[in-house]
């Protein structure tokens, strides 16, 4: 089978899915079979921070615990193939010891972790369309030959192709979770990244994710992954080795929508203090880039469905604009065939729905 059949054969396995984990777990069965992979770890990304959320799909590695060791070398350590790079390659995927002419051990996340764990070989890569990432992917060989470059090009082929998928299924869905959702949950973390206090709403919150690999707490609580990676990346900034946002937005197992946000604090004489992280519903602002990415909306049409939201005539949002009002049909047009709606009360409820994305206010 060539490379374009096999990545055909791949892309059939995600377009049964229903979900983004519907998606991974697909994918990585068809995948194994036609390049063969002992171990696997799948991970969504916020598209605009590139922070890995739910879910997360984590296949023949024994202890899923150690996956805060893995984000953490990969956030807080310089090392070889990180995914902040790759998603920026020409090419997003690379074997290890390809990278490493055949020496792993220059790679610190292989000498920490992978070793350990017998780990002959990691070929990774980023999900990205539009410049954005949507995923990440590691695939490991325990033994055996290493990946080779037509392993390299079929998940690099993946990339675009998987990304349009998990962008689709990234749209509104109705939110069944009951009305009242807790406000701004809390919780703190000491320099070396254990939580040390947390707040109520935080506990609720923490409590409505999707289930993932999670670490225990002295708190009696578990924290999911995605929140650890958020931790990881506000320590990561504080120590200057990163300048992107501490941030995430991870959907519920009801389908709403929270953000993670965290920054991490200094004490007396500028000494690095806690990371405070809180973790509440999402807002318009939150939910901007990922409605525009999920519809493929420009930011120009992006803007005039925000108007449109504000109950804002066609006249009245080319002055707020300053464009014509010839141009706000255009884009009005643009909008409803992306949106596969035909009138802008339909539009307002698909993107704006009170029980998934609060309407803009003035």
């Amino acid at each position: 089978m060539d490379g374009r059949a096999r990545g055909a054969a791949v892309l059939a396995a995600a377009d049964r899915a229903t979900d983004a984990a519907g998606v991974f777990a697909g994918v990585s069965a068809r995948l194994r079979r036609t390049l063969p992979h002992d171990a696997a770890v799948w991970a969504a990304t916020d598209p605009e921070t590139g922070l890995i959320t739910a879910p997360m799909v984590v296949e023949g590695l024994g202890d899923r615990e150690r996956c805060a060791e893995y984000w953490e070398s990969e956030l807080l350590e310089e090392d070889v193939l990180p995914f902040r790079e790759l998603a920026r390659a020409r090419v997003p995927a690379a074997g290890l010891r390809a990278a490493t002419d055949d020496l792993p051990a220059r790679c610190a996340r292989y000498r920490r972790l992978l070793q350990h764990q017998g780990v002959h070989d990691e070929l990774r890569g980023v999900v990205r369309a539009g410049g954005r990432p949507w995923a990440v992917v590691s695939l490991f060989r325990t033994s055996g030959a290493p990946f080779g470059q037509d392993d390299v090009d079929l998940v690099a082929s993946l990339s675009t192709p998987l990304a349009a998928r998990l962008r689709r299924l990234a749209r509104p869905s109705p939110d069944a979770s009951p009305p009242g959702a807790p406000g701004p949950g809390l919780i703190v973390f000491d320099k070396g990244g254990a939580a040390t206090s947390i707040n109520d709403e935080a506990r609720a919150h923490l409590a409505s994710l999707p289930d993932g690999p999670s670490v225990p707490s002295a708190l009696g609580v578990r924290l999911p992954i995605w929140v650890v990676g958020t931790v990881l990346q506000a320590r990561a900034v504080a120590g200057g080795r990163d300048r992107g946002g501490a941030r995430t937005r991870i959907r519920t197992g009801q389908g709403r929508w929270l953000v993670c946000h965290a920054s991490a604090l200094t004490g007396p004489g500028g000494r690095p203090g806690p990371v405070a992280l809180v973790i509440e519903p999402a807002s318009a602002a939150d939910m901007g880039v990922l409605v525009a990415e999920a519809y493929e909306l420009t930011p120009r049409e992006l803007q005039v469905a925000h108007e449109v939201a504000r109950g804002l005539p066609t006249g009245e949002i080319a002055a707020r604009l300053v464009i014509s009002p010839h141009t706000v049909r255009d884009h009005l047009k643009a909008i409803f065939e992306k949106t596969a709606v035909s009138s802008r009360g339909e539009l307002v409820a698909r993107l704006f729905a009170e029980h998934y994305w609060p309407r803009s206010r003035n």
